[in-house]
């Protein structure tokens, strides 16, 4: 399978590699808090780059020792430290979930390819984290995410597989979506997928290349079935509710990537 970590094989220090077992929590440090920077203002459209953070009930500033990963959360009790209004749990919950990713990513040895293959898969995983949340909260799946998954599989494709594979992967993780919801617009006047899914499966097409992607469409929608439909069914949404379906094709897209092992098997029990 095309997207197995090797460094999450053991191997032997014989060639002199060198290990750095502090680097993985500092990088985690430094990428947590920001994760939650980039879910609040991308979908507000505003600056996260200058912009000192603040507490967007009361303005007041956040001080260093205020945006220390989860434990800054667990010391304020949850409650800005000025007007007391509560934080949201989503902060303190992406800070776990980020640092538990990079901790499980970072290679036991370190060198220059492995160290190139965590930080490729770390932003992978830092990016699907941003959209999940992102939609799950606004239903929009921010340009500018997707921009930059796109252009970390294309790099990675360009130089370790043949033009065909995500050439047509681009084109039909694009094309086949977008020719769906064009006809379900036709024949029902309605709104099926949202840009936003149509352009993350063209992205993901770069990297999964031109049958696993279809293969993602596929198991994406049925995922979304299988949650949709009992949801519909118990009362706890209407059929006008439009329910977001960007965490649908991240979760599938995750085990193709991360998990090749295990999603083999799924693909055996389906197939």
């Amino acid at each position: 399978m095309l997207f197995v970590p090797t460094y999450l094989v053991e191997k032997s220090s014989n060639n002199g590699n060198t290990y750095l077992p502090n680097f993985s929590s500092r990088f985690w440090f430094a990428c947590w808090s920001f994760l939650n920077v980039l879910i609040y203002r991308l979908p507000i459209k505003k600056n996260f780059v200058n912009d000192r953070s603040h507490c967007p009930s009361c303005n007041k500033l956040i001080y260093w020792y205020e945006n220390i990963p989860v434990f800054s959360w667990l010391f304020l009790r949850g409650k800005c430290s000025g007007c007391q209004v509560k934080i949201s749990p989503v902060y303190p919950l992406v800070e776990l979930f980020i640092g538990i990713v990079s901790f499980l990513l970072f290679p036991k040895v370190v060198n220059i390819h492995s160290l190139t293959s965590y930080i490729f898969f770390f932003s992978i995983a830092c990016a699907f984290t941003v959209h999940f949340v992102i939609d799950l909260k606004h239903k929009i799946l921010p340009n500018g995410v997707t921009l930059y998954l796109a252009l970390l599989f294309l790099i990675q494709s360009f130089f370790s597989k043949p033009f065909e594979f995500w050439f047509f992967g681009l084109l039909i993780g694009f094309g086949f979506p977008a020719g769906v919801t064009w006809l379900f617009y036709v024949l029902r006047k309605k709104e099926g997928l949202g840009m936003g899914d149509i352009k993350l499966w063209a992205a993901l097409g770069l990297i999964l290349g031109p049958f696993e992607i279809l293969r993602n469409i596929f198991m994406s929608c049925t995922l979304g079935s299988l949650i949709g439909l009992p949801m519909i069914a118990l009362g706890v949404i209407d059929k006008k509710t439009r329910i977001p379906f960007g965490p649908f094709i991240l979760v599938v897209a995750a085990f193709q990537i991360y998990f090749p092992k295990y999603y083999k098997m799924l693909l055996g029990l389906i197939f």
